[in-house]
């Protein structure tokens, strides 16, 4: 994209929505960012009732760069427990709960949970799948250009290529059945598309009318009950992957594994899911960067990075204040919610030179977009694998162009940057 407008004067800012998911189904609202950013970098948002869900108290919208980083290593001021991570606020009931997974807690508990999951999930285990990935992205690249050539030269990236991808990798590694990568995508699209009819369809409504939360623990029964079939099953036929390394750890209680199954599921599939199409729909709007990365002009691995700064999987985490604090100027009250917005930070002038620029080589390249401090990515090392695989194999199957045949349909979701389709063009000849 080109640059927002020029920041208007101070007098004349009011402080944009960059809450109501809709509008991300437009697209990333980068002029209000920039805005925010240049005069109110700790914003005040509203939180009105929305497609069917209730309205909330507010939060502070974090927009800079500095200040976002400041927010995620100080779990100290800023905690994933007292309030857990989405902006919305849990049902009450709900919150002991949802703080039983690490994403949702503060050191030192959450440093316990990270330790134990980091032995199942080491670089040596990732690694090993490498061969694998990069012949799966080769196999799924050559079906969807050889069906679009047959047909009417145009195909769908995100459905005949990305979803299955990052479905199809994660089983692998989670040592899940293939016969059953059609339940994570179910359980993938209900807790991560509840804000889209088209992912979530009708929303369930309890009996006070409103929507059942689909990270309550009555809706995800039904995942944490084939987590603990799996799991026995593991136990009973023990094979390389991270799911038998959870069912056989003696310091992993049966929450802790439910909570495990449900952050690798979404979480492991969705970032993927969500980054891969959003690079390969940056590198068809862009296509001398396209035609450099084929080349071999610029490295795998910077531009892998650059296409996360400009495209990152999550738009926002929330944190809550633990104590009255001063952040950017602005005073924060014990207990209010403060939400980072990654995409703004990784287009911050103060950081990053010509932000919305494509530069393949940009290094040093800061982006937040596995996010920082205690809660880092656990799993970043295995999506830039599957990214640089991807990209690659892209450049084989189609070396002389990657071309946009019509806009990509969005997610509507102020949580993940999702792409649900990616129609492009396929030219002859590889």
């Amino acid at each position: 994209m080109s640059d927002p407008a020029p920041a208007l004067a101070p007098a004349e800012t009011p402080v944009p929505d960059v809450f109501d998911p809709r509008q991300y189904g437009r697209g990333i609202p980068h002029d209000h960012y920039r805005l925010l950013r240049d005069h109110h970098p700790v914003a005040w948002q509203e939180e009105p009732e929305v497609l069917g869900w209730p309205a909330g108290p507010g939060f502070w919208a974090v927009t800079r760069h500095e200040d976002v980083v400041r927010v995620l290593k100080d779990s100290a001021t800023y905690s994933s427990y007292l309030g857990a991570t989405q902006i919305r606020d849990p049902d009450p009931d709900d919150l002991p709960f949802i703080r039983r997974m690490m994403l949702n807690q503060d050191p030192p508990h959450h440093r316990r949970l990270r330790v134990l999951v980091s032995r199942a999930f080491t670089p040596k285990r990732v690694d090993h799948f490498a061969e694998v990935v990069r012949e799966r992205a080769r196999s799924l690249l050559t079906r969807a250009v050889t069906e679009a050539r047959a047909g009417d030269g145009t195909c769908d990236l995100v459905t005949q290529v990305t979803d299955d991808y990052a479905l199809l990798n994660l089983t692998d590694l989670l040592g899940v059945p293939d016969t059953d990568r059609a339940l994570l995508l179910h359980w993938t699209q209900r807790v991560i598309g509840y804000q889209d009819p088209d992912e979530a369809g009708t929303p369930e409504l309890g009996p006070d009318g409103k929507p059942l939360n689909p990270r309550s623990p009555s809706a995800l029964r039904d995942m944490f009950d084939y987590a603990h079939a799996l799991a026995a099953h593991k136990r009973r036929h023990p094979a390389d992957d991270v799911m038998t390394s959870l069912a056989t750890d003696p310091e992993l209680t049966a929450p802790e594994l439910e909570m495990f199954f449900f952050l690798l599921v979404v979480a492991g599939n969705d970032t993927v899911r969500s980054a891969a199409p959003g690079g390969l729909h940056l590198l068809a709007e862009h296509p001398d960067a396209y035609r450099r990365l084929c080349k071999g002009e610029v490295g795998l691995t910077t531009a892998v990075d650059e296409l996360l700064r400009r495209h990152p999987p999550v738009l926002t985490f929330r944190r809550t204040a633990r104590e009255d604090t001063v952040l950017a100027g602005t005073r924060i009250r014990t207990g209010d919610k403060v939400v980072v917005l990654h995409a703004s930070a990784n287009h911050d002038e103060r950081v990053f030179p010509a932000p919305y620029t494509l530069d393949l080589s940009r290094s040093p390249n800061p982006h937040v977009s596995f996010g920082d401090g205690p809660h880092v990515c656990l799993g970043a090392h295995f999506a830039r694998l599957q990214l640089r695989a991807l990209y690659e194999e892209m450049c084989r199957a189609l070396p002389a162009s990657l071309e946009p045949a019509g806009p990509p349909r969005r997610l509507v979701s102020n949580f993940i940057n999702g792409l649900k389709s990616l129609p492009v063009r396929v030219g002859g000849g590889w």
